[in-house]
């Protein structure tokens, strides 16, 4: 009986996770309110404070969880590219299904934008970025990357999350043309852009 409650009460947090998630795409992390989030959820209001403290709690733990497990998905993905030149044009390829205006582009930017104003969400979401740092910096280095593997891995985190805005501001704008650049940045032979080696 207690284990059937158990499982309910996870069903319902997972629940009003996912309404919170898709409605701060939708409406904005401001104007997301407890009352809507139950309603998509489909349940009371005081069943929201049951699960979370507060909305900005329910709000942060939404968020990080859809950017931990987009992040986390794109690394280990990237890690069974056999080379950083391939798992570069593998990235740009899947940031192409990223119109900047999905449901999953709006929330980063959302999350972004509040991260500014909320201390806890601003170092939450440093540790999701410096996890995915960590893990694409030993890639870098297991395929031969003869350059800084941290630096180089922070400006691919970086460049994911500027792509992805930038095609909310120019849907047309074709990632795959931009293969050569990054390409140069991760590339295994110790000639680096600009090093003149």
């Amino acid at each position: 009986m207690a284990e059937a409650s158990a499982d309910r009460g996870r069903t319902t947090r997972q629940r009003l996770l996912g309404a919170a998630a898709a409605l701060i795409a939708e409406a904005g992390w401001g104007g997301v309110s407890t009352r809507m989030v139950a309603e998509r959820a489909g349940v009371a209001p005081g069943v929201v404070h049951y699960h979370f403290a507060s909305l900005p709690d329910l709000l942060i733990a939404a968020s990080t969880g859809v950017a931990r497990a987009m992040l986390e998905e794109l690394a280990g993905r990237l890690a069974e590219q056999p080379d950083p030149e391939t798992g570069v044009e593998w990235l740009l390829g899947e940031l192409s299904r990223y119109t900047g205006t999905d449901p999953a582009s709006l929330l980063i930017v959302e999350m972004y934008l509040a991260a500014a104003r909320l201390p806890e969400l601003r170092e939450l979401l440093h540790e999701i970025v410096a996890d995915s740092r960590a893990r694409i910096a030993f890639w870098l280095r297991d395929r031969g990357h003869a350059g800084d593997a941290e630096a180089t891995a922070a400006v691919l985190v970086a460049a994911v999350d500027g792509l992805v805005l930038h095609r909310g501001l120019d849907p047309g704008l074709d990632l795959t043309a931009l293969a050569g650049p990054l390409r140069a940045m991760v590339r295994t032979d110790g000639h680096e852009e600009g090093s003149g080696t």
